[in-house]
Formats: C-alpha cells, structure tokens, sequence
C-alpha cells in the first residue's frame, strides 16, 4: 500500500507545486501511460480520465499531513494546489530506494502544461488503440464541448510524440 504512497509523494515532489484536481489526474495518468509504475485504475468521465483510487489516495496523504491541498477561490469555482509538507518529504528520504528514478523531466514538463491541453493529449491516449484519423473523430465527439480546434490536436499528437523522448 505504502509504496503507492510513496511514488505519489514523489510525484508532488519533482513536479514541485501542482495546481488543480483535473492537472494532477491528468499527470499521472499520462506519466501510467508512458509506463511510469502508477496502479491507479481510471475510467473515462467528464474531463477524459479519472481514477477514484487517486483521488482517496491523495486524500489520505492530505490527511496524513504529507501533502497540502490549499483552495482558492476563482471566478465561479474553487482550485486546488498540491505541495509536498515537511513530513511528506522525511516520509519520502526514508524510503530506501527511488521508487521512480526518471520520472522527473516527464512530470515537470507535464506541470508546465494547461489542464486543457492535458485534458486533451489524455484523452487521446486513453483512446491509443485508434487510428490517427479515429482517433481525432472520436476525441471531436468525447470532448465536442472543449471545441478543440485542428491546430490543438495536431500540438497534442505531436506532444504525445514529444513525451517518449522525456520518459
């Protein structure tokens, strides 16, 4: 169980400060996908997929102090921003080995992302299993609200491509 625990504090730690609930399930589950070792099981919902499992998870390390999750206030909704505690990291140096020693880079440049443009290139992973022309209808009619232009998809296939060389 803890070792779940431990790759996801490692998560908030290389990233650094992660701002918003959709980032954060978006992250890690692009980094699973790109065959970092996350368990986490997701399913497709509103805004492309979710885990239930990450969410209690990272509830549990709120609740256990190694992680904050401060709220904020915003224009007709509350955002959320992640940070790694000082308990959080004593937790993580006492672990006796890296659980994921080049995760770094890919979680950093997934941070330095939108929540939308993640929403979008993890969408598209989720539907991996398409051809590029299908796979671009199928992201149109999943997510015709987003009216994702031509332009954002073809930066998203090429982002997806760009990710292989980070992990």
């Amino acid at each position: 169980m803890m070792k779940d625990h431990a790759k996801l504090m490692q998560a908030f730690f290389v990233s650094g400060e992660i701002v918003g609930r959709k980032k954060l399930q978006k992250m890690i589950y692009i980094a699973k996908k790109l065959s970092f070792p996350f368990h986490e099981k997701y399913q497709f919902h509103f805004f492309g997929p979710y885990s239930e499992e990450l969410t209690l998870r990272v509830e549990e390390l709120c609740n256990m102090g190694f992680i904050t999750e401060q709220k904020e206030k915003k224009s007709g909704y509350t955002q959320y921003r992640y940070g790694i505690t000082e308990e959080g990291q004593a937790f993580l140096d006492a672990q006796s080995t890296n659980p994921m020693p080049s995760v770094e880079a890919c979680l950093r440049d997934l941070n330095d992302q939108s929540s939308r443009f993640l929403e979008l290139v993890s969408t598209m992973l989720y539907f991996d299993g398409l051809q590029e022309k299908e796979l671009i209808q199928k992201v149109q009619k999943v997510k015709s609200k987003q009216n994702y232009t031509e332009e954002e998809i073809s930066e998203a296939l090429a982002y997806i491509k760009h990710l292989s060389t980070v992990s």
